[in-house]
């Protein structure tokens, strides 16, 4: 990656192979993402973030960073999407972990808040729909300041 990252360079950047399933994934998310959140290139990925105009206090790891939510990347050998809200809400994690296999024929490989898409033909977009549908701006500011402010 150049060291000044622009969506144009990171896109173009992504090879070939997935090429299509990332575009897939970034319109899933952008068609689905409630309005507040602000996109960006955070961490040299492609992410999206609560702006300092609804949150000044940002970061708390970096106080000069927005706060962050969501990150989409392609990484060595998987695309991977970073969803802040399942780290922090277990009640969402517990059903994406539920939900997943419905929509897939292979195991969900996953983290904390990290979901690795190997396979380019299984990505459930369907779900990943639901899923960044499932918090508002102000839904994940509460969260943020309940679970890692206090």
């Amino acid at each position: 990656m150049p060291p000044n990252i622009t969506r144009e360079s990171y896109l173009d950047a992504i090879p070939n192979e997935r090429k299509t399933a990332f575009a897939l994934l970034l319109k899933t998310i952008e068609d689905n993402l409630p309005e507040g959140f602000e996109a960006c290139i955070m961490y040299k990925m492609l992410g999206w973030q609560v702006p300092y105009s609804i949150y000044p206090n940002g970061y708390h790891c970096k106080p000069k960073t927005p706060l962050p939510f969501l990150n989409l990347a392609n990484q060595k050998g998987f695309i991977a999407l970073y969803h802040m809200g399942l780290y922090a809400n277990k009640n969402l994690y517990d059903w994406f972990v539920n939900e997943y296999p419905k929509h897939g024929k292979y195991k969900l490989d996953m983290g904390k808040s990290c979901i690795r898409f190997k396979r380019m033909n299984d990505i459930p977009f369907e779900l990943i729909a639901e899923l960044i549908q499932k918090m508002e701006v102000q839904d994940w500011i509460g969260l943020y300041e309940r679970s890692f402010r206090s």
